[in-house]
């Protein structure tokens, strides 16, 4: 059996120890600087503080200070930090990471740069440390709560080394945990990360809707549904763009309809969705880690640099369009269904 260092003491990563132990292997989850509340009530009662699981049997648990203790022997790590902590654990975690020994990431996000490109966290990770280490990554829809359940969660971990994912599924895989393997490592994480900025925009029929029947009413489909569908035509739309395979759409429209459904992402969105303004929408959600905000922001930024520079056509992408002026916080108006109408004829 292998040892498994899990740094980042969030729900995901923390999630990521049930796998892991029903596998057999030995689990040390090593709390951030932001986790020792966390660490000590797991060191207490075996549960996770904000996830509200019980963590399995056999867990061990490390504050930050005991970092080297925890990476002492371990046969790979998982990269739990959110996207807001990536530079940390660049700086504060890799350094002492033995040579040979890969990393796994349940982060989610993107880099947009200055020419419109964006690139994945796993290779940035590469670009900073020269490939001393390998940096593999999670994508697909699977929440912790539900991890943490054992529900059955369809997956993909994406690499440039095939012979480390293989060695990494081995170690995860389970009857409800079920690996796909992925060497388009800008694909997977581009189309699942993508899903947070379009998260916003279906749940804006959420909000759109307590506008006019009164919050707590009735669920709406229709709308719901077709701002969906516009969700993946425009994802598809830049993955194409990215030159990333086709396929990648099925992790990113995945992991869009679990978003979708709850979450800080749902709250962000119905909030616009009801008219309240972007700033006034963020003064209600204060003490909330809102990942897709910034993600949204970099998508939105990286698709209008393309779009300056001729490289998109922004008729493609009026639900993207919608949300970058709401996160601005102009006058949007309502949401531009019509826009999303084609016409197609063979």
């Amino acid at each position: 059996m292998s040892i498994i260092t899990i740094v980042g003491a969030g729900m995901m990563g923390s999630a990521m120890s049930i796998p892991a132990r029903d596998n057999g292997h030995t689990v040390r989850i090593v709390g951030t600087h932001l986790d020792r509340e966390i660490i000590t009530h797991a060191r207490a009662r075996s549960e996770h503080l904000t996830m509200k699981r019980t963590l399995p049997d056999g867990v061990a648990y490390y504050q930050i200070e005991d970092l080297e203790t925890a990476l002492a022997g371990a046969d790979a790590v998982i990269c739990g930090v959110s996207s807001f902590g990536v530079d940390w654990f660049l700086d504060a975690v890799i350094p002492h990471i033995p040579g040979g020994v890969p990393v796994l990431s349940v982060t989610k996000g993107l880099f947009d740069h200055a020419d419109g490109t964006l690139s994945a966290f796993p290779d940035y990770y590469t670009e900073k440390t020269g490939g001393r280490l390998s940096f593999s990554a999670i994508g697909g829809p699977c929440t912790s709560y539900e991890l943490a359940e054992r529900r059955h969660s369809a997956v993909v971990f994406c690499g440039h080394d095939p012979a480390v994912l293989r060695k990494l599924k081995a170690m995860f895989a389970t009857d409800y945990y079920h690996v796909s393997l992925s060497a388009d490592v800008l694909g997977v994480e581009c189309a699942v990360a993508m899903k947070n900025a379009y998260a916003l925009g279906v749940t804006l029929a959420v909000g759109a809707a307590e506008k006019e029947k009164g919050v707590g009413c009735p669920p709406v489909y229709n709308p719901q549904a077709a701002l969906f569908g516009q969700s993946v035509r425009e994802m598809a739309a830049i993955l194409r763009y990215v030159g990333a395979g086709a396929d990648n759409i099925v992790y990113g429209a995945g992991d869009l309809y679990v978003t979708v459904f709850g979450g800080r992402t749902r709250k962000l969105g119905t909030l616009l969705g009801r008219g309240m303004p972007f700033a006034e929408a963020m003064e209600e959600l204060s003490g909330v880690t809102l990942e897709s905000v910034v993600i949204a922001g970099r998508l939105v930024g990286a698709v209008s640099k393309a779009i300056k520079a001729g490289k998109l056509s922004k008729k493609e992408f009026p639900l993207l369009m919608h949300v970058g002026s709401l996160l601005r916080g102009e006058a949007a108006g309502g949401i531009p269904f019509e826009r999303f109408t084609t016409a197609q004829f063979s």
